[in-house]
């Protein structure tokens, strides 16, 4: 079940059970199953305590993801900075959504096993994240 959550926002995510259900039908089209995904809405002083925490990085980012999965049963946390999102849409050209979904379905890649740290890992996640975008586009 994916389960939708804030802290230190008032953001409130439209659409919820389309996200869900998409994020389903992603993770069915890699092999696996959704077990239990939070996504955690938050503001950048709550990212930035977790990636100072947990990962030890003093910086803003778009999302953190914290991987529970068991073999194909996708589980995890999504801490997602609606701030940072906000910023980087204005600084791509983007629409909000858009980008928000793009970080979402990002986070999803990772606890698929999808990597982000070479730049053909990057480019494979990129075409993944166009990929299924244009499948929630489909959905709506």
């Amino acid at each position: 079940m994916v389960s939708f959550y804030t802290q230190d926002t008032a953001f409130v995510l439209k659409g919820k059970r389309l996200v869900a259900r998409w994020l389903k039908e992603v993770a069915l089209r890699e092999g696996c199953r959704i077990g239990d995904i939070s996504v955690i809405f938050c503001s950048d002083p709550v990212i930035l305590d977790v990636n100072r925490k947990y990962l030890g990085h003093d910086y803003y980012t778009d999302i953190i993801t914290f991987d529970y999965c068991e073999e194909e049963v996708l589980n995890g946390d999504l801490f997602i900075s609606v701030d940072t999102v906000r910023a980087n849409a204005a600084e791509y050209g983007t629409m909000f959504h858009e980008e928000l979904h793009r970080v979402i379905v990002h986070g999803v890649l990772h606890l698929i096993g999808y990597d982000d740290h070479t730049d053909a890992d990057i480019a494979e996640m990129r075409m993944k994240e166009n990929e299924y975008l244009e499948l929630l586009k489909t959905m709506e």
